[in-house]
């Protein structure tokens, strides 16, 4: 039998470094895990570590058109870190990049995602965050502090998301995506 699939979208943020060891925690989940990452996000991602973990490269660009399908759609996804940017333009339905496009897609087809925001305390008070926060919460994306691993999106204290990416535990989220077996 075949696992469930699971899609980590990755953005540029400190929390990109463990892309190989939150894939990881998902494939001892029993997921089938596979890595979308944001063009800016690639430069912090190690694809060999994500390649040792699921056996498979991370995603920056869409397929061309005559490249096979990546495999099949997922059960779930998983945005960590999420980014400012692509939070904003989720909320907006903005596909500009294949990561945007996997969590577009999952949004529109009501796919679990769960999203680990890292936007520091300057960008938090920022007029469009709020709101998009709750339009993205209302459509049944479930936010995880990245400081505790709680339910709930908070700011990152400028200057310390270093210590919140070393600190971040990858099985804080299994249990709001869930074990592959139950998907």
């Amino acid at each position: 039998m075949t696992s469930a699939h699971l899609t980590f979208v990755v953005c540029a943020a400190p929390l990109a470094e463990r892309a190989g060891d939150l894939a990881a925690a998902m494939v001892r989940a029993g997921w089938q895990v596979s890595v979308a990452v944001t063009p800016t996000g690639a430069a912090w991602v190690d694809d060999h570590a994500v390649r040792r973990a699921t056996g498979r490269s991370v995603a920056v660009n869409y397929r061309r058109p005559d490249e096979p399908r990546r495999g099949p759609r997922p059960a779930a996804v998983v945005a960590c870190p999420l980014t400012f940017n692509t939070l904003n333009k989720l909320a907006a339905g903005i596909s500009d990049t294949y990561a945007l496009g996997v969590l577009n897609e999952a949004l529109a087809a009501g796919t679990a995602i769960v999203a680990v925001p890292m936007v520091s305390d300057r960008l938090w008070p920022h007029p469009a965050l709020g709101p998009n926060v709750d339009r993205l919460t209302a459509a049944g994306v479930t936010f995880i502090d990245p400081q505790t691993g709680q339910p709930g999106a908070r700011p990152v204290r400028s200057g310390t998301g270093q210590k919140v990416a070393e600190a971040f535990d990858p099985a804080w989220l299994v249990p709001y995506v869930g074990r592959a077996s139950a998907a």
